[in-house]
Order: C-alpha cells, then structure tokens, then sequence
C-alpha cells in the first residue's frame, strides 16, 4: 500500500502551504510545492505524482495552462486546476487541456477530497471502465468503495482515504459474499464488487481463478498440491475446473 502522490503547483505560499496541510490531514502524500510551471516539469521528471494541483494564473513564464499542455506531453498525469476568478476565455483555454476537475478557491478540506476522488475515478474509468455495483442481500446495506483499476495499480478506500495497492503486492482476492477481499502481506480491503468483476479487469497473464472464491497471484504462489495451492500461511483450495488453466499458466512463468 502507498498513498496517493500529489504535486503542489501554486505561487501563493500561503494558499499552497494549506493545501498541502489539507491533503496531509486527508492522508495523501505531497511531494512537492511549487510556484512555477518550469519547476514543475522538472518535479514530474523526478518523482512523478499520481495527481497535480495545478493554479491557472501562475505568475512567471507559463501559466497554469501552458504548464498542463507541456505535462500532458510528457506523460498522462490527471490535473485539477485551482482557480480563483477564471474568465470565460481562460476557463475555455483550460478546459482544452481535459482537466479531471476545477476547484474554486478559496476551498475547504471536503472540496479537496471530493475534487481527488472524482479524479481518481475517472483515471480508472478511462483506462477500464467503471465496476458493476453489487447487489446487496435482502436486508443489507451497501458498504465499502468501488476499486479503481490501472496496468500496475489499485485504486481503494482504507481508512477514509483512498490509497494505492501495486498489483504485484496483493497475494490474493476473495469472494465475500457480495463484495471481495483483496489481501497483501500488509492489509486486506474489502470491496464493493463481485469477484467476476475483479477478476475481469485484472492482467490475465499474473491473476487466475483457482477456486470459485479465489482468484491468486500467480507471482506469490509457494506451493501447488493436488487440491490447494499455499500463499504465504494460507492454504487456498484448488477447484478441478481450474486446475488445469492454473497449471498451465504456472509452467508459463
């Protein structure tokens, strides 16, 4: 698990240094505060974010805007902009670079955390659409968050926050009922999508299906008996539908 990286692009210090106090109490990581575009390309060189906060009326030789189109060359990075007073010409200007959201200032922590998480989702929507929703049983409330898929990381809720999980750490995913579980040697997340669903979206030549309620890492496997397979300490049950495809797949490593 890691969290979210997020860059600091704003030449009013005061307003960057509360940004970046909201984002800590939200549990993101900053790795960076910036007052320049120029410098900013060279933070998205060295350390690249999972997101940029970007301010339209930078002062220096790039704007906000021209300091997204320059990013967005160098490398897909969601951007939400911050801006104080945009006229019509300039929210047009930036609305040609895709920004994932706009957030007005002055802001509260609340519009911070909805502005990342409506970013968030709609990163991994344009990479692999969104997840069915469950149906919850009769009498049962829906709970926990919808993953968000890309090629080398997940997207989950855990604490209050969202945070990412690289595919190669989780060990394997379970069927819980209506939901899964995805468990790494660090945490298990509990999320609201069936297995099917997970296991659709995640790369068929590192996840299989080994048993109606598990779909395993094929990287962490230890051991393969003839009717389960050890992860770790935990033993996992190897259907007879599976089995074959399962070690197949293996021999392939």
């Amino acid at each position: 698990m890691e969290d979210v990286k997020i860059l600091i692009v704003e030449d009013d210090m005061i307003i960057a240094a509360k940004t970046s106090l909201h984002l800590s109490n939200l549990g993101y990581a900053v790795t960076g505060i910036v007052p320049r575009g120029e410098e900013a390309l060279r933070c998205l060189a060295e350390d690249r974010p999972d997101i940029v906060l970007l301010d339209i009326n930078l002062k220096g030789t790039l704007d906000g805007i021209e300091t997204a189109t320059l990013m967005q060359e160098q490398m897909d990075v969601p951007i939400i902009y911050l801006t104080a007073n945009a006229d019509e010409a300039t929210f047009t200007r930036a609305r040609l670079t895709r920004p994932d959201a706009f957030i007005t200032k002055p802001f509260r922590q609340l519009d911070l955390q909805h502005a990342i998480e409506l970013t968030i989702t709609r990163m991994a929507e344009r990479h692999s659409g969104p997840l069915p929703l469950p149906e919850p049983a009769e009498g049962e409330e829906p709970e926990g968050d919808t993953p968000f898929i890309l090629d080398d990381r997940i997207f989950v809720r855990h604490r209050n926050k969202m945070v990412k999980v690289f595919l190669e750490q989780i060990l394997y995913v379970e069927a819980d009922r209506n939901y899964c579980r995805i468990c790494t040697n660090e945490a298990e997340y509990i999320l609201a999508a069936p297995l099917k669903s997970i296991e659709d979206k995640l790369p068929i030549q590192r996840f299989v299906r080994a048993h109606r309620s598990y779909v395993v890492n094929l990287m962490q496997i230890d051991e393969v008996g003839d009717d389960n397979l050890t992860i770790g300490k935990k033993s996992i049950p190897i259907s007879r539908t599976f089995r074959q495809e399962l070690l197949k797949l293996i021999q392939t490593l």
